[in-house]
């Protein structure tokens, strides 16, 4: 029997991103095959994009390498009376990944502000990457720039272990980026 249950932790993630004002609107479980490797992907929105032009993606990846260390590290620590758990390293942990993308922009807004903007609202605990990309469909055509901010967290498997949800703060996080973006995107996306 596995020590954690992952599925458990995304359908726990889905539920507190829903009491969040979160929809969440698709779910995917991936598997390599020759790895073993997975990712948890939901699809979410804020309430007040549920109609567009924002889209938020959550994806948990799980390497099979540290939840099986993991799960050897419990097996060897535990005695009768007590088990001691590993501290909140990194070494025992997963990746959760938040990326916002908004469609093809018209207006492209300053990168440099854009993330200072972000920064003050991720701050040292979810620090945001912001990134453009330019892609041209064919020689005669314009550029479109697609916007992309991607947060990144580290989530300890002890406190998957003991139980622990996401703090509310990164879902809280969530709302305020993804409010940032909805409040500037009539302008960016103007023609």
């Amino acid at each position: 029997m596995a020590v954690i249950d992952v599925a458990g932790y995304v359908s726990e993630v889905k539920n507190h991103a829903v009491d969040h004002g979160l929809h969440v609107h698709d779910e995917r479980h991936f598997i390599e095959t020759y790895s073993l490797r997975q990712v948890w992907e939901i699809d979410v929105h804020p309430e007040a994009a549920c109609g567009g032009p924002l889209d938020l993606h959550l994806a948990l990846e799980v390497d099979p390498r540290v939840l099986l260390g993991f799960e050897d590290f419990i097996a060897l620590n535990t005695t009768e009376d007590t088990i001691e758990l590993p501290s909140d390293s990194e070494v025992f942990a997963f990746n959760l990944v938040f990326q916002w993308s908004l469609p093809p922009l018209v207006l492209s807004p300053d990168l440099l502000v854009v993330a200072l903007d972000l920064s003050s609202i991720g701050g040292l605990e979810f620090p945001l990457e912001i990134s453009a990309a330019d892609s041209i469909a064919g020689v005669g055509e314009a550029a479109q720039r697609n916007l992309t901010v991607t947060g990144r967290i580290i989530v300890p498997l002890r406190r998957l272990w003991e139980g622990e949800q996401l703090p509310c703060t990164v879902f809280e996080k969530c709302i305020e980026v993804s409010n940032y973006l909805l409040d500037r995107a009539p302008t960016w996306l103007d023609n």
